[in-house]
């Protein structure tokens, strides 16, 4: 094995593998509010139940995170999954909007408790000088089931009552994350133990409030959120966009964008740790606002699935940049806390964005207008990009006067545009 993905243990790789199982009972919901209107649920509730699980995954984990530690992780995700695997059932027979409420709402539970068990955890595994490769592994293990899901449900719907059943059946991903758990759980306990004690401790609320104060990690979440919103529009309303325009088959589109996406991330995360992460984040901003202005007129096939491969290739590079750059920025102790943070904006943007789109297409608007306002939000993610790029110069001067302190182990390494992220400025 090459000596750059030396690092990687069979503890990471199978934290890594439940959170593909974890993404694979999400990213079957893709055409979700088109499959509500197949079962006849009012237009004005398909929004609200669209978004009810993300919702309900950002309002626990809100209250999850600061109980949940390492030491309780474990048993937190061998429930969640057990509860993942009746939820993607239950949908067979959820067919009216009180008995989708629910759920939606468990759905999230389990969702929320399963992701956020594994990052804290998973964190503990990823070397500080290989923060860039470590993500991009992760975001690999995220996006693999929005490449695979998508076009074998597209595939698989012919043959079944309709898309419910598909839900049912993703549940045998966390039917095998389940005896992969089972299966090394004593050796992730022992790995864990053997590692760094402060890594086993819980944080104080007074470390938590400390680390939300630190102007970086706000920046780097700002940011988070912003590009998720515009994620969340491709994800929810791009097959109705590509109904009305007729530019080409949205399994197709998403296969394409993210073989992208982990193609940029499994060739190119080692490049990444030896980048400028803040200035080559930029310039994938720049390249994908032209993207989402441009897909409401990909007319034809070719610019369609162009344009699939430009999206994928932009976050491919952001995706695991911002992650990466908010882990170094954090202190050791909270940077699984800070990591959930990021997820937690997920649940945000995943949970508002369906109310969003579903009110303008309410109100009249046509879909393209929900890929302006997206285009919008990467600027604003964009402009919070550039205030960091500030903010960290104004670190470099505060840290290069306290530099004569000396470092800890566990502060050492990584690349010198990384270390100054967790000053506060």
């Amino acid at each position: 094995m090459d000596k750059s993905w030396g690092w990687i243990s069979s503890e990471f790789i199978v934290l890594a593998l439940i959170i593909v199982a974890s993404f694979c009972n999400v990213s079957v919901f893709y055409g979700f509010y088109h499959y509500l209107g197949t079962i006849d649920v009012p237009i004005a509730w398909r929004g609200f139940l669209v978004g009810l699980e993300p919702m309900a995954a950002f309002i626990l984990r809100l209250f999850i995170l600061p109980w949940l530690h390492v030491r309780n992780a474990l048993s937190v995700m061998t429930a969640s999954l057990f509860l993942l695997v009746a939820v993607s059932c239950s949908y067979m027979w959820a067919l009216s909007v009180p008995a989708l409420i629910v759920v939606r709402i468990l759905h999230g539970t389990a969702f929320v408790l399963l992701t956020s068990g594994v990052i804290s955890l998973v964190v503990n595994f990823i070397p500080d000088e290989k923060s860039g490769q470590g993500f991009s592994i992760l975001s690999i293990a995220t996006m693999i089931p929005y490449a695979v899901i998508p076009p074998l449900t597209e595939a698989f719907l012919p043959y079944v009552r309709n898309e419910a059943d598909i839900y049912a059946g993703v549940s045998l991903f966390a039917v095998v994350a389940i005896v992969l758990l089972i299966a090394l759980r004593r050796r992730i306990r022992k790995a864990l133990h053997d590692g760094d004690g402060v890594m086993m401790r819980r944080a104080t609320l007074g470390e938590i409030r400390e680390n939300l104060r630190l102007k970086a990690i706000g920046l780097l979440l700002g940011a988070a959120l912003f590009i998720y919103l515009a994620h969340a529009t491709v994800f929810y309303f791009l097959k109705n966009l590509a109904l009305e325009t007729g530019g080409g088959g949205v399994g197709l589109f998403f296969t394409l964008s993210m073989a992208t996406m982990i193609a940029v991330r499994l060739f190119g995360s080692a490049m990444l740790d030896r980048l400028n992460k803040v200035v080559v984040t930029q310039i994938a901003f720049v390249l994908l606002i032209p993207c989402f202005i441009a897909l409401p007129h990909a007319e034809t096939r070719a610019a369609f699935y162009l344009l699939a491969g430009l999206y994928g290739l932009c976050l491919g590079v952001i995706m695991p940049l911002l992650t990466a750059l908010l882990f170094s920025a954090s202190p050791p102790l909270m940077r699984g806390l800070n990591t959930n943070l990021n997820l937690f904006t997920l649940d945000v943007a995943y949970f508002l964005m369906p109310y969003l789109g579903g009110l303008l297409i309410t109100f009249g608007a046509d879909f393209d207008i929900l890929f302006y306002v997206a285009a919008g939000f990467v600027l604003l993610t964009l402009a919070l990009i550039s205030k960091l790029s500030h903010t960290l110069r104004q670190a470099r001067i505060t840290y290069g006067r306290q530099n004569s302190e000396p470092q800890s182990p566990r502060t050492r390494g990584g690349s010198k545009d990384e270390r100054p992220e967790t000053q506060d400025s």
